[in-house]
């Protein structure tokens, strides 16, 4: 930038010919030497004086132990990052040496920031972690119970993924009728953690689903990012309905694994977790029958026992008749154990046999069945009004075509009639007065039209109107 020309009053200047600039130029011209010389550089350094005013623009001091410097962040840098940005916290930056000229100072404007000696995601996930601990969404008082039986599953997961095919597996092996209702839900990328959390609102909204699954395999941090997202663990949080978290691989920790009401090492446990095998709990109901029988066996032997050692007492050895009938009462007891042991275990069959008979009764397919024999239905019906319609709407078309056709002068004219017209002005004749002869006319016909020459005329007598009506 050139300074303004010097005056030929300032023989001081005249002598070293240097020029003179004014406060702004100088300004604009260091702010230029900065921004050509230093247009991409890294800074180490501590924020403080931290300010997010209302535009979201972010103004902090990067500082070190001798020097410091003005730092913006524009608000859209901001949005792409993964931690937060407090005082104190010792970051490495990317950006350029820019000016504010109306102050004169020089400040860097980032475009790319990361915490120093910790990965932008692990401090995310450690910030996120400590903010959701203080609130106490990862407190085992708020940890719901899984149902022992469940007869519906939520799952929230991709649906081209690996784990879908994990998880149903599982289910089809250990408990086959078992209804589920699917969310696909993107796991991974922009976005994610929003279909993940409306997901699991959207199912908590069915008023018979048991509990939920949500998860994805395995995967490096930024892929199971969105499951450490806060919009996902709120969502978990605020669930009425138990949350099983199953992401990753064992080895793998996220925020939702904090939140969820249990945490499964992989997609495959977390199916496991939820669903008894049918096999083991059959087995469970006939070890606790055969328990139940033995334990009776050995409680009426320990009582007939005791009541053959007190009948061979002296006070019981004369009243035999008493004897008899305690023999008898045990006998009768002994039976009816028997039996109600016997109801009670054919109860709990047919009560099984009922809940497996709900979740067959529960599959979709007779409701789809039945709506789609309902629409046919609809459909004949709907057919066979519409057939009506068009022949009522039909015959009334050609009733009054008939009516329009029967006042046409058409019709009139293909019963022999005619129209006369005098020629060149086609005025209709009405009267053999109004032509002469040697008057050129038309005929009108059904079928066609005659020109003629008058040669003759014949007025016809005009009757009188008192004798026209006798």
């Amino acid at each position: 930038m050139e300074g303004r020309k010097i005056a030929e009053t300032e023989p001081w200047a005249l002598s070293t010919g240097q020029p003179i600039y004014t406060i702004s130029e100088l300004t604009s011209r260091i702010k230029l030497i900065l921004e050509l010389e230093l247009s991409a550089i890294w800074v180490e350094g501590e924020i403080s004086n931290l300010r997010i005013p209302s535009s979201g623009h972010t103004y902090f001091t990067l500082k070190d132990e001798t020097s410091q410097i003005k730092a913006l962040l524009f608000k859209s840098q901001r949005r792409a990052l993964r931690f937060k940005l407090e005082d104190g916290l010792k970051v490495i930056v990317r950006g350029r040496i820019s000016v504010y000229e109306p102050r004169g100072e020089y400040q860097i404007i980032i475009d790319y920031m990361e915490p120093k000696g910790i990965g932008a995601l692990q401090l995310a996930f450690q910030q996120l972690k400590d903010k959701l601990a203080q609130e106490g969404l990862f407190d085992p008082q708020h940890k719901k119970p899984l149902p022992l039986l469940p007869q519906k599953i939520g799952i929230v997961t991709s649906l081209t993924g690996a784990a879908i095919q994990d998880i149903l597996r599982v289910i089809q092996r250990r408990f086959a009728n078992v209804h589920l209702i699917l969310y696909p839900a993107r796991v991974q990328g922009e976005g994610a953690s929003q279909e993940i959390a409306e997901g699991i609102r959207l199912l908590n909204q069915f008023p018979d689903i048991d509990v939920l699954i949500i998860g994805r395999g395995g995967g490096s941090v930024e892929d199971l990012w969105a499951f450490n997202e806060e919009a996902v663990a709120r969502a978990i949080f605020a669930s009425r309905i138990p949350v099983i978290s199953a992401v990753g691989h064992e080895i793998d920790f996220t925020i939702a694994d904090f939140v969820a009401d249990l945490r499964a090492p992989t997609p495959s446990a977390g199916a496991e977790l939820v669903v008894k095998n049918k096999e083991d709990i059959l087995l469970h109901l006939q070890t606790l029958h055969s328990r139940l029988r033995n334990r009776m066996g050995y409680s009426l032997g320990f009582l007939k026992d005791r009541l053959q050692r007190l009948c061979q007492r002296k006070g019981f050895s004369i009243p035999q008749e008493k004897m008899q009938y305690h023999q008898q009462r045990v006998d009768e007891l002994q039976a009816r154990t028997v039996k109600t042991l016997s109801i009670q275990l054919k109860n709990k069959k047919e009560y099984l046999a009922h809940l497996c008979q709900r979740h067959y009764s529960r599959s979709p397919r007779e409701k789809i069945l039945y709506g789609r024999d309902y629409l046919q239905r609809l459909f004949k019906d709907l057919t066979r009004q519409m057939i009506y319609r068009l022949g009522m709407t039909r015959k009334r078309l050609e009733g009054t075509a008939g009516q329009l056709n029967s006042l046409s002068p058409l019709a009139i004219l293909a019963r022999g009639y005619s129209i006369c017209c005098s020629l060149p002005s086609g005025q209709i004749v009405k009267d053999a007065q109004e032509v002469e002869k040697g008057h050129k006319v038309s005929v009108k016909l059904y079928q066609g039209e005659i020109f003629c020459r008058v040669e003759k005329t014949k007025p016809e007598e005009k009757i009188d109107n008192d004798r026209a009506k006798i």
